[in-house]
């Protein structure tokens, strides 16, 4: 019997629990422990799953380390991780591979920096890059022959999966246009939203314009080759309506809410787990690439007067 992977979950910053969800869906997870994890809807959606089911025996979550010590106990005993280390590279040698559980794209190529050099598979949680200077060396370094994948758990989202093909996709006819509603910011929350739609209009995503008509609002506006006019606005206390997604064809359209959680990330930690023991990823890292394209034409678009910014700008700027 092959022995269960050893995984690092390394970072936890404001706003994000992924180190207690993560965690808890490979490990399982200790239910009066969990009760007290400061994001109430982890153990709510945890508590939901049918008993002994939580739980991925192919891997194990065996060390820990999050930004503010003092917060690692917690995690710890939630989700049974049995080693909390005093610095991330204290991991190296010691697991077979690293999840970098912040969502900051801004500060992944640091934090990344010493597990790709260790020669270490990496997943890194959305979105991977927001700058072409952090792109451009991931791009480098995938090229180069290392392990990465990053990606949104909507991408494994269920709900969508009746429409990418079969027959809820052929009762919508030719998809005209997609709508969806994110929360918090464009950079840090729009890819939940590109990833499923990439899904579903498969890559090509053209030009990006990104406004903000009011304050904690932006409006993004996206062309596809496909044809597919795609609206996603932002709204930054819209966590009430976000996730949903709006799907409009020549035939009929529907309204989705990607709202089982708990099947989207375990699908997204069984593919890491996956490619870490060596298989092929269901989707290529180019398209990864593609969409963070998108959100820094999109930051670029905003900054600029809100101008349509081409995607194929932002790639042609990744050569070095």
């Amino acid at each position: 019997m092959t022995s269960p992977l050893r995984l690092a979950m390394l970072g936890m910053i404001p706003g994000n629990g992924h180190p207690y969800s993560w965690s808890a869906i490979v490990n399982g997870f200790d239910p009066e422990a969990m009760a007290a994890c400061p994001y109430p809807v982890i153990p709510r959606y945890l508590g939901a799953q049918p008993a002994g089911t939580v739980r991925i025996p192919e891997a194990q979550v065996t060390h820990l380390w999050t930004d503010n010590p003092a917060e690692a106990p917690a995690v710890a005993a939630a989700a049974l991780i049995p080693n909390v280390v005093a610095q991330p590279e204290d991991v190296i040698g010691k697991v077979d591979a690293v999840l970098i559980a912040t969502d900051d794209g801004f500060d992944h190529v640091r934090r990344a920096r010493p597990f790709v050099e260790a020669g270490l598979p990496v997943f890194i949680d959305k979105p991977l890059a927001l700058t072409v200077e952090d792109l451009r060396t991931f791009a480098q370094w995938e090229k180069a022959g290392a392990r990465l994948l990053s990606s949104s758990g909507l991408r494994y989202a269920p709900e969508i999966v009746p429409y990418i093909e079969g027959a809820g996709r052929a009762a919508l006819g030719e998809l005209r246009w997609i709508s969806g509603v994110s929360t918090k910011t464009w950079e840090r929350y729009c890819i939940h939203l590109l990833e499923p739609i990439a899904r579903l209009l498969g890559t090509g995503f053209d030009s990006v314009r990104l406004e903000s008509p009011a304050a904690g609002v932006e409006i993004a506006h996206l062309t596809h080759r496909s044809g597919v006019q795609i609206t996603l606005p932002v709204i930054a206390d819209g966590g009430a309506t976000f996730g949903t997604l709006h799907l409009c064809g020549t035939g009929g359209q529907v309204t989705l809410r990607l709202a089982d959680t708990y099947t989207a990330f375990r699908g997204q930690l069984l593919e890491f787990i996956a490619f870490a023991r060596g298989g092929r990823p269901t989707y290529a890292f180019s398209e990864t690439i593609e969409l963070m394209s998108v959100l820094v034409a999109g930051i670029r678009s905003r900054n600029e007067g809100s101008r349509r910014v081409g995607i194929g700008e932002i790639v042609a700027s990744l050569s070095p």
